[in-house]
């Protein structure tokens, strides 16, 4: 390898563990250098040197596990925190324990698929299957784009799950004023919900809002950024896309109840959050709340589908929703969305019907 070269492979006499460590010059040509302590054995030392080694030249012969660590390292400066996370969580658990060990350019079409049907065997939803098949689909599609790995065994193969779930859960807006009904009028709590139902923004996009977000004087809600929590942290960041970037109008009623809790909120400077609570007190919230009101369980994120539901009973077109919900693309609307439109064909046909008959010359 172009000006790779192992410096040592030592053993510390008090913890009997081998150190390794190199010298070497990346796929860049950067001059690097790499130290890793605790192996058992000088022999798993120097195995994990070769294989980072290859790494650093982008050589598929290298092994699947190491591969994920320059994937990450990668993907650094372009994915959130936390979407490096979860993806990483998704990969330890379902993608390294089949193939940590096999070369990125020895696995096979006939791999990817035994792989499936032992996932599918697990009794995963499609959704989260699908979404497990996309991060080793985005490995090798790394792989052939940035380090000419020469097939990607993932595209020879049916992706496996659904993108969008069979059935959506969510509320009628009988079942959400039930729930409604029995929350303090004057708690966080109760803004929260209402912000949530009829506005459909994301519950980390709800929990990020300051006062200077509201326009009191135009009825609208401002979504420029999103919030969670991770490591005892606080991270407010961008929204999940740029289109997740938008201006949500909003009746008067609630612009009045948010206006209230303000007030309630002496001297709540404008750039803190309206309500400075985590995401998992709304879903405990909720939770004891359909308890007591008797109303189906949903999650927070269904208070969102809710809302499309209620638009899309009340006649409101797609691409008005794609909007307000700040969608990428119609199609993501659609394909989540579609099935709740159940009479538009025959609405469709019905109209086309009633045109001709009305331009039908007289008999």
């Amino acid at each position: 390898m172009k000006g790779g070269y192992v410096m040592s492979a030592s053993r510390d006499e008090k913890t009997g563990k081998w150190t390794v460590q190199c010298y070497y010059e990346n796929w860049k040509g950067e001059k690097k250098h790499k130290k890793k302590r605790g192996f058992a054995t000088k022999k798993e030392a120097l195995e994990w040197e070769r294989e980072f080694l290859k790494s650093t030249s982008a050589n598929m012969e290298m092994m699947l596990g190491a591969f994920v660590d320059v994937y990450f390292q990668d993907k650094a400066g372009e994915l959130k925190e936390r979407t490096i996370k979860n993806k990483q969580y998704m990969i330890e658990a379902h993608v390294l324990p089949y193939f940590a060990n096999k070369r990125m350019n020895e696995i096979t079409p006939s791999d990817i698929i035994q792989w499936q049907n032992e996932m599918r065997a697990k009794g995963y939803s499609q959704t989260y299957l699908r979404m497990v098949q996309n991060q080793i689909t985005a490995l090798f599609t790394h792989a052939c784009n940035i380090y000419n790995l020469g097939n990607n065994p993932c595209k020879k193969v049916k992706k496996m799950g659904k993108a969008d779930a069979d059935k959506l859960n969510f509320w009628t807006k009988a079942e959400y004023d039930s729930f409604i009904r029995g929350i303090d009028k004057e708690s966080r709590y109760f803004v929260i919900f209402e912000i949530l139902f009829w506005t459909g923004c994301r519950e980390g996009e709800m929990l990020a809002l300051t006062k200077s977000d509201i326009d009191f004087e135009n009825n609208q809600i401002s979504i420029t950024k999103t919030y969670y929590r991770t490591e005892r942290r606080d991270i407010i960041t961008t929204p999940k896309t740029e289109q997740s970037i938008r201006v949500i109008d909003i009746p008067e009623f609630l612009k009045k109840e948010i206006e209230a809790y303000v007030n309630r909120c002496y001297g709540l400077p404008d750039n803190e959050r309206l309500f400075p609570i985590v995401a998992e007190a709304v879903q405990h919230k909720l939770k004891r709340e359909c308890a007591k009101s008797g109303v189906k369980q949903i999650r927070v994120h269904d208070l969102r589908h809710s809302h499309v539901a209620y638009l899309i009973n009340q006649g409101v077109q797609p691409l008005i929703i794609k909007e307000r919900l700040g969608h990428r693309d119609i199609k993501i609307t659609l394909n989540t969305y579609g099935h709740l439109y159940p009479n538009q064909q025959k609405k469709v046909a019905d109209m086309l019907n009633a045109t001709r008959n009305e331009n039908a010359p007289a008999d």
